[in-house]
């Protein structure tokens, strides 16, 4: 007779566990959240830079401290406008995965016009690199050389493209700044995310808590796709036949141009609010302009190593010109959304005012 030893010990060591008394049952623990990815949404003084075109265009300068107003849901507040340079501490988010292998070098040539362009000599920068990883290649310096080598030193990684998770880092590395800072963030990468953990919506309110203005410098799709490396494919066997012709429609600069437009002139506010509300028929198909205008800075493109240094030099033009309002919201006690509003009174030249259309104030 043939005796089955390891199936006889299993049927006594599970007859031994039906007669012990139950165990106390402990709580699950709870998912710890990821490092620098929670923030509370509790505002203490809101800060609004403030830039002022006139009919050409043209940044106006001259404008007097008593004549800005400023709106906080229609309440006028009791601001703070300062009409010294602001120091400037800001994140470089630069996205390195390996669909934008051809636009790189051109990106790693940029670092050395970060301190003069952008910064000036009392600012400081960090630099971020994202692609299936969110790698802090460089914290807050004022030195330019450093500046320089962390973005010559970035180099493609892998297909994802991290896109949102890196500007919650960023949004983590610039709370801990102090508060009399601009706080910064400027991307260079494509307008779409390939890979995130977190949703717009939460990086957008973060965003905005921290007193964050995004500035993003597009890639340009249609110039990453062309000169990406081809990906591996598997071996074709279906026959000739099989394989429908191409559309006859030349991918032309215009045809481009025209797909990949960006800059909406449309009323974007009512949109902000309902990302806020986080409702669920909102498709966030770009997130790089829901931060955009959801934090009042402007939107930049490039597509080669002129229109990029050009790009730059715009965004660096258009820091040194804006004013910093400053308050702490006399209706704190209003949950939801706050919209701002800025007018300027008595001066001819002001035409169009630029800055954040709000910001969220969750409860306490």
């Amino acid at each position: 007779m043939r005796v089955y030893l390891p199936m006889l010990v299993c049927g006594l060591l599970a007859a031994q566990q039906s007669v012990r008394p139950p165990a106390t049952q402990q709580p699950p623990t709870p998912p710890a959240e990821p490092p620098g990815y929670t923030f509370p949404i509790t505002v203490q003084n809101v800060q609004a830079l403030v830039t002022v075109f006139d009919r050409e265009g043209a940044y106006v300068n001259n404008i007097r401290p008593e004549q800005f107003h400023l709106f906080d849901n229609d309440q006028e507040q009791n601001i703070s406008v300062d009409m010294s340079y602001t120091p400037i501490s800001l994140v470089l988010l630069i996205q390195a995965n390996a669909h934008v292998e051809g636009l790189l070098p051109q990106v790693n040539k940029i670092g050395n016009l970060i301190g003069p362009q952008v910064i000036g000599e009392e600012g400081e920068t960090a630099v971020v690199a994202y692609d299936s990883r969110i790698r802090v290649l460089q914290d807050f310096t004022k030195d330019s050389t450093k500046i320089t080598d962390a973005v010559k030193s970035i180099h493609p990684g892998s297909e994802s493209n991290r896109m949102i998770d890196a500007v919650m880092e960023g949004t983590r590395l610039l709370r801990s700044r102090p508060g009399n800072r601009r706080r910064i963030m400027m991307l260079i990468g494509e307008t779409r995310d390939l890979g995130s953990e977190v949703r717009a919506r939460e990086a957008l309110i973060n965003l905005s808590t921290a007193n964050i203005v995004f500035y993003p410098i597009d890639m340009s799709r249609f110039m990453t796709t062309l000169l990406a490396p081809p990906k591996p494919s598997r071996p074709d066997t279906a026959p000739p036949a099989m394989h429908p012709l191409p559309m006859n429609v030349p991918a032309t600069p215009g045809n481009v141009e025209q797909m990949y437009q960006t800059d909406s002139r449309a009323e974007f506010v009512p949109m902000i609010e309902e990302v806020y509300r986080d409702v669920k028929a909102i498709f966030i198909d770009n997130p790089v302009e829901v931060f955009t205008k959801g934090t009042g800075g402007t939107e930049f493109g490039f597509h080669s190593q002129r229109t990029l240094e050009s790009a730059i030099t715009d965004l660096g033009e258009q820091l040194h010109s804006e004013y910093t309002i400053s308050y702490p919201p006399s209706n704190k006690d209003v949950v939801g959304y706050h919209a701002i509003r800025v007018e300027v009174e008595g001066h001819p030249e002001a035409h169009k005012i630029v800055t954040r259309p709000g910001y969220y104030l969750g409860p306490k």
